[in-house]
């Protein structure tokens, strides 16, 4: 039974929600997760890009199947897995939202708080690029909760970025800054400070974890770890070297015409 939703009437149409859920190998979540994300958003126009991650457990198929009844509802597919960071980038570049959201494909997040983000974002004003989840009483293993709690407070005493907890699923971003960021594999865990460098600011609203419903982690926690240190000082120097931001205001040419 399919939650009673603004579709969008056509190919071209806009929406006001691009709802990004980068995943692999979650054909038993994402039945469950679809339809909450449709919930909470009901009577906004959204839509809902799966972006399948070279899945071997017939993912693609399972999304494609319901996407037969919802308007709102489309799958791209990597043909091999290619990361976390690749996926939300397709999804975001495939967006006619003008607000794009992620959330993880694992059911762990709760769509719950995707129209929370939303508000957060639209009433913060234009000065605020993004609203970012922070997460807590967090249900991973004791060993991924400790290393995730060093790296946050690593990356946060290097960038300053005021993120407590950068590598949350759950965020909203203006799309015309989201297209603006520097991209790199792991890219999403440093969202923030890239958005921070760009000029605009980043609002947080806390979020409650949730268990897992099916399968597991397709990520380690040390290799991810030293990957992670590495685009750290990347991240810091990206930042360094990004010393004055434009402020362009428009003007009329000698020939009457308008130019920024």
């Amino acid at each position: 039974m399919t939650s009673e939703v603004s579709a969008l009437p056509d190919e071209t149409a806009a929406a006001d929600v691009s709802v990004v859920v980068p995943a692999r190998d979650e054909a038993e979540n994402l039945p469950i997760l679809i339809e909450e994300i449709a919930a909470a958003l009901s009577g906004r126009a959204f839509e809902v890009i799966v972006v399948d991650d070279g899945s071997g457990d017939g993912t693609g198929e399972v999304v494609r199947a319901l996407a037969g009844e919802r308007a709102w509802l489309s799958c791209l597919r990597h043909e091999a897995a290619c990361g976390q960071s690749a996926a939300v980038r397709t999804g975001l570049l495939a967006a006619r939202g003008r607000i794009i959201a992620t959330i993880d494909g694992d059911g762990e997040n709760d769509p719950a708080y995707l129209p929370r983000l939303v508000d957060a974002l639209e009433a913060a004003g234009p000065a605020i690029a993004m609203a970012a989840g922070q997460r807590l009483k967090r249900k991973a293993s004791f060993l991924k909760k400790i290393a995730s709690r060093i790296a946050n407070r690593v990356r946060g005493a290097i960038l300053a970025d005021g993120t407590r907890d950068s590598g949350c699923g759950l965020k909203a971003i203006r799309r015309e800054v989201f297209l603006r960021l520097p991209y790199f594999d792991s890219w999403h865990r440093f969202l923030p400070a890239l958005v921070i460098r760009e000029g605009f600011g980043v609002v947080h609203l806390d979020v409650l974890d949730r268990q897992r419903r099916f399968g597991q982690s397709k990520y380690g926690i040390w290799d991810r770890f030293w990957t992670g240190l590495l685009d750290l000082f990347g991240v810091w120097w990206l930042r360094r070297r990004r010393r004055r931001i434009p402020q362009v205001t428009e003007v009329v040419g000698h020939d009457g015409e308008r130019h920024l």
